[in-house]
């Protein structure tokens, strides 16, 4: 299953672009391109995720991928990490500092099957993507509790001008660090309560124990003896 998150950013979208000075009105037009850019890439990466999931899905009893989301940055977000990095808004600073203007989340049943797709994915005679930067949340998840598998890959594009090489994000995590990181999103950031060091600790906790329900879980898929006993 494949769910887009996200739109295109279009010229009419920027809505004061008319307004604009002339290098704004560039600036503006540029931003377009860029995220035209990086759509054609994720398109090239999702459509490769698809590849293996189908054929999981066809040939196998067993697929690791559960479902797949995509997205790309909305404009706003694009502006506001440029400037929370303390660099300049252009094109040539989208390109140079941002590697995760188009992400891939792909959902995973166990543990086992985010590891397994990192190494499809990273094995030497898959030429199609390059991983330029690993991080692993799971084996040591940040101190808000957040676990995920993180892989920034370069994939090629065809365009009218050449061949083009951009980054694209892959998130891998097993669905119940998804169910914890949207959770913890919500009460963090779209609360109208106040979010306090207590709730944090709270989350933590939940994370920890759902870390323990992952291994669980993978434990019982590969029929091993539990490690705790009632």
């Amino acid at each position: 299953m494949m769910i887009e998150k996200s739109g295109s950013i279009r010229l009419k979208d920027i809505s004061v672009a008319g307004n604009l000075p002339p290098e704004q009105q560039a600036l503006a037009a540029g931003m377009v391109r860029v995220t035209h850019l990086y759509r054609s890439a994720l398109k090239v990466a999702v459509t490769q995720m698809e590849i293996l999931d189908e054929e999981f899905a066809r040939m196998y009893d067993h697929s690791p991928i559960h479902h797949i989301e995509y997205r790309i940055k909305s404009l706003d977000s694009i502006v506001d990490k440029l400037k929370r990095r303390g660099f300049e808004v252009s094109i040539d600073n989208i390109y140079a500092h941002i590697q995760d203007l188009a992400g891939i989340r792909v959902i995973c049943n166990y543990l086992d099957d985010i590891y397994y797709l990192r190494s499809l994915l990273t094995r030497s005679e898959f030429e199609s993507f390059e991983v330029i930067r690993e991080v692993d949340y799971i084996k040591n998840p940040k101190p808000s509790g957040y676990r995920s598998l993180h892989l920034v890959v370069n994939v090629p594009i065809v365009i009218s001008e050449g061949t083009m090489v951009l980054p694209v994000e892959i998130q891998l995590r097993t669905i119940a660090m998804d169910m914890w990181a949207s959770l913890e999103h919500e009460l963090r950031y779209k609360s109208e309560r106040q979010f306090t060091d207590d709730d944090a600790a709270r989350l933590r906790l939940c994370s920890d124990a759902i870390s323990e329900i992952d291994q669980e879980m993978q434990d019982i898929y590969q029929g091993k003896e539990p490690r705790y006993h009632a």
